[in-house]
C-alpha cells in the first residue's frame, strides 16, 4: 500500500482539513465514530440500517489487494478529528467477450461458446462517509478525487461505485461532479433465516464441490460473465467462503458419483446450477434502528411460534432490531430450462445451513435486473432493494483492448458476477 502525503493547499476542502491515508493505530476510533453517525441505508419509513465494523474499518477492502483507505482529518490547533473517509480497491474483472481468438494478455478462453473473455483493471470506490456536521463543504469530492488519483497511478482503466437509488446526494456527487454515469441496476434480494428448515425436493441433488472443481467450473463456464474476478481462486479459497454447491437432477450420473468438473462439463445434465456461500457475519454486523414497539412485538411473537411449532413452517420475522449477521450467496450461475428451480433448491440449502450459525438472521444475494435465475431466489420485498445503482467512469485515456470499445456504453448483460469481498 502506498503512503500518501498530506493534502496540498489546493486539495484542502476547507480550512484545517487534510486528506491522508488511514492509520490503524491512531484513526480507528475516529473512523468508527464517523461510521456510527452515517447510516448504511434507509427504508421508506423512519427506520435506518446501521453497521458495526467489529473493530476493523478496512474490512470491505482487506480481502481485495491492492486496497487503500483515506480519511479527512480536521485539525484545529492541538485537536484532531476524523470527519470523513473512503475506501477503494483494484481488481481485474471480465467486462465482455469476443469470438476473435488471439494472444492478447487480457483475454481468457471460455470453452462453452468458443469465445474469450475480455478483462479490464477496474477500481471499486466504496464506503464514502462524511459526518453530518461537515457535509456540503467539499470533503466528499476531495476524498473521491484523491482516491481516483491512486486508482490511475495503479493503472486502473475504470472506476465504479454503488449506492441506493434514492440516495440523491450520492448520485448528484458522482454523476454531477465526478463524471460518473449510471451503469447497472442490480437487485439486492434478502431472505430471513427461520427457525424451521425449508424442505428440499428429492428430484434435485445438492453436491458440495471440491475447491479445484469449483474454480474449474466457474472459469470454464462463466468467466465471460460481467465483473467475473480473474482471481476467482482467491475468492473461493478465502476462509470466509463457506463452499460451492452444485444442484443436479437426482437421476444424473454426477448425483450418483462425482468424477470431477471436467467429466461433468463434458456431458452435463439438461439443467443444473451452482452457487457459493460467503460468511459476512464474521466481518460486520448490522442493526435496524427506529422501529416501533408493534414491529418488535410482531417479530418476537412470530419467532416464538416458529420455534415452538417448527412443523407449521411459520414465516417468522427475524430479529433485526439488535446486531445481526448475514450470509451472502454469490457466484449464482446455471444452465438449462430448469436452472432457476435448481437455484431455488440451492438457496433453500443455504438457508438450512444458516440456521445453525449464531446470529445469522438473513441471507442476501445480488443479481442483475434481468437475470433469468433471479426468479429462483427467494426473498422478502420489505428487506430487499429492487434497484441498487452502480455508476462507472473511464479513467484510462486509451482502451485496454480495442474490441471492447468503451465499457461505460456497453448494454446491460443478462447476468453479473457480484464479488462478495466488497459487498
Amino acid at each position: 500500500m502506498d503512503n500518501l502525503v498530506a493534502a496540498s493547499p489546493e486539495e484542502v476542502p476547507e480550512p484545517g482539513v487534510v486528506i491522508r491515508e488511514y492509520d490503524a493505530g491512531r484513526d480507528r476510533e475516529g473512523a468508527e465514530a464517523v461510521e456510527r453517525l452515517c447510516d448504511v441505508g434507509t427504508s421508506s419509513g423512519a427506520m435506518s440500517l446501521f453497521t458495526d465494523l467489529l473493530g476493523d474499518p478496512l474490512y470491505r477492502v482487506r480481502h481485495s489487494p491492492p486496497s487503500l483507505m483515506l480519511v479527512a482529518e480536521l485539525i484545529r490547533g492541538p485537536q484532531r478529528e476524523i470527519v470523513g473517509l473512503v475506501r477503494g480497491c483494484i481488481k481485474t474483472v471480465a467486462c465482455g467477450a469476443t469470438k476473435n481468438l488471439n494472444n492478447h494478455p487480457s483475454l481468457t478462453s471460455c470453452a462453452k461458446h468458443h469465445t474469450v473473455s475480455i478483462y479490464a483493471k477496474v477500481a471499486y470506490l466504496l464506503g464514502l462517509r462524511v459526518s453530518p456536521p461537515h457535509r456540503r463543504r467539499g470533503i466528499a469530492l476531495n476524498l473521491v478525487q484523491r482516491m481516483e488519483e491512486w486508482f490511475k497511478a495503479k493503472g486502473a482503466e475504470y472506476a465504479y461505485m454503488a449506492t441506493e437509488k434514492d440516495n440523491e446526494a450520492s448520485l448528484r456527487l458522482f454523476t454531477g461532479r465526478c463524471g460518473y454515469s449510471k451503469f447497472r441496476t442490480p437487485a439486492i434480494l434478502v431472505h430471513p433465516v427461520f427457525a424451521h428448515r425449508l424442505p428440499l425436493t428429492r428430484r434435485v441433488a445438492v453436491l458440495r464441490l471440491p475447491l479445484a472443481d469449483a474454480e474449474e467450473l466457474y472459469r470454464r463456464r462463466f468467466s465471460a460473465t460481467e465483473f467475473f474476478p480473474r482471481d476467482i481462486d482467491a475468492v473461493l479459497a478465502n476462509p470466509l467462503s463457506l463452499g460451492t454447491f452444485l444442484a443436479v437432477p437426482s437421476g444424473c450420473p454426477a448425483a450418483a458419483r462425482w468424477l470431477g468438473a471436467a467429466p461433468f462439463l463434458a456431458d452435463p445434465p439438461a439443467s443444473w446450477a451452482v452457487v457459493s456461500l460467503w460468511n459476512s457475519k464474521e466481518v460486520f454486523r448490522m442493526e435496524v434502528r427506529g422501529a416501533g414497539r408493534w414491529r418488535k412485538g410482531l417479530a418476537r411473537a412470530s419467532r416464538a411460534v416458529d420455534r415452538a411449532l417448527p412443523w407449521l413452517r411459520i414465516p417468522s420475522v427475524p430479529d433485526l432490531f439488535r446486531p445481526f449477521g448475514m450470509y451472502m450467496v454469490y457466484g449464482i450461475c446455471g444452465e438449462g430450462p430448469a436452472a432457476a428451480e435448481h437455484v431455488r433448491v440451492l438457496c433453500r440449502h443455504m438457508h438450512n445451513m444458516a440456521r445453525g450459525a449464531a446470529e445469522c438472521r438473513v441471507i442476501a444475494a445480488e443479481v442483475a435486473e434481468c437475470d433469468p435465475l433471479r426468479r429462483g431466489i427467494p426473498f422478502w420485498s420489505r428487506l430487499s432493494c429492487s434497484e441498487d445503482v452502480w455508476c462507472v467512469k473511464r479513467l484510462a485515456e486509451e482502451y485496454g483492448y480495442g474490441a471492447l470499445g468503451d465499457w461505460t456504453k456497453a448494454p446491460p448483460p443478462p447476468s453479473i458476477f457480484v464479488d462478495p469481498r466488497e459487498f
